[in-house]
């Protein structure tokens, strides 16, 4: 109820009409507001005496021109911040980078749903939006309500998907070029820097194989010789100490003793007794007893070799299909 104070009591009057005069020197007095007097429940009224301005510390979710904007309070700044939200593309990683770039003083940065289960940084932020979740900055947490989406029909539903099938047909389209140079490129670093590493070990290795191929032409050749004082010692024996009919039963039992070792290295190693099997055999042997005396690491060479191979690869599909769209500009232009 209003109580109104003026030098009379006020009564209504009507409003003059056009073109009724008005005297001059009296007007009606100004009416003033003296108090005012809440009838009623004061809590009804208490609850609309509140103020609707957000807490400093909260975390709200809005969504502005269909997409989602989260407004929240740098820690270090003391500033409100909003961070604009693109939910089919933005991770919920990306979003704790964007955090931690703005506010260098954010040392942790973490995701969690309401019951407390941490959410990976590769989710995408449409579905963290879903539902509620709890950001933990530096240790303080905070709860953060999404608003609720209205379900889309069925319908709604299906050309969306198929809106979002076309844009990302027509990016791919426009974009293929630009990323296949990126990947060129990014392969061509991969390949120097794998060169880099294999550089100190590809010269050790090289040092490694030298010495192992002397010391198999030296086994090789010592092998020679022991044949050659065989044969020479059964020639002299023969002809000149003994007889053929004495020396003959002799060179069978040498012949079946050889045949015996050759079955026993068959037995052993599973392979053909041939020079060239023998040969890489006892190559490898010396060369992997000298590595690990010079402490060469054979797995991590093997490794950066086999990732080499697979660069190169890599690098020459990409440049295969940059021919055809360099052929057609070339095509273009003439």
């Amino acid at each position: 109820m209003l109580l109104l104070r003026g030098p009379r009591p006020w009564l209504p009057r009507r409003p003059p009409s056009p073109g009724t005069r008005v005297r001059a020197g009296r007007r009606p007095p100004t009416p003033q507001v003296f108090f005012m007097k809440l009838c009623g429940n004061l809590e009804y009224y208490q609850s609309h005496l509140y103020s609707t301005v957000v807490p400093p510390d909260e975390i709200t979710v809005n969504y502005r021109h269909g997409l989602p904007l989260i407004t929240l309070t740098l820690p270090s700044r003391k500033e409100r911040c909003q961070f604009v939200v693109k939910p089919m593309l933005s991770t919920v990683g990306s979003f704790l980078r964007d955090l931690q770039n703005e506010d260098k003083g954010i040392k942790t940065a973490a995701v969690f749903t309401s019951d407390g289960s941490e959410i990976a940084g590769s989710t995408l932020m449409e579905i963290l939006l879903m539902n509620d979740f709890k950001l933990v900055m530096n240790e303080i947490t905070y709860d953060v309500q999404c608003p609720k989406k209205e379900k889309l029909s069925s319908e709604h539903t299906t050309e969306m998907e198929n809106m979002k099938s076309l844009v990302l047909r027509l990016f791919t389209a426009l974009h293929v070029e630009e990323l296949q140079k990126k990947r060129e490129h990014h392969l061509l670093e991969k390949i120097d820097h794998l060169k880099g590493q294999l550089q100190p070990l590809e010269e050790m290795k090289d040092r490694l194989e030298a010495h192992s191929e002397a010391k198999t032409s030296g086994l090789l050749w010592a092998g020679l010789a022991l044949l050659s004082v065989q044969g020479g010692a059964l020639a002299w024996l023969t002809w000149w100490v003994y007889s053929w009919d004495i020396m003959e039963p002799v060179t069978y039992f040498i012949t079946f003793a050889n045949s015996m070792v050759f079955f026993a290295y068959f037995l052993v190693t599973r392979q053909d007794y041939t020079y060239s099997a023998i040969k890489s055999r006892q190559f490898l042997h010396f060369f992997h007893k000298k590595s690990k005396q010079q402490h060469f690491d054979v797995v991590r060479y093997n490794k950066l070799k086999e990732d080499l191979a697979k660069a190169k690869e890599s690098l020459n599909q990409v440049r295969r299909s940059l021919l055809p769209t360099q052929v057609e500009k070339l095509s273009e232009k003439n």
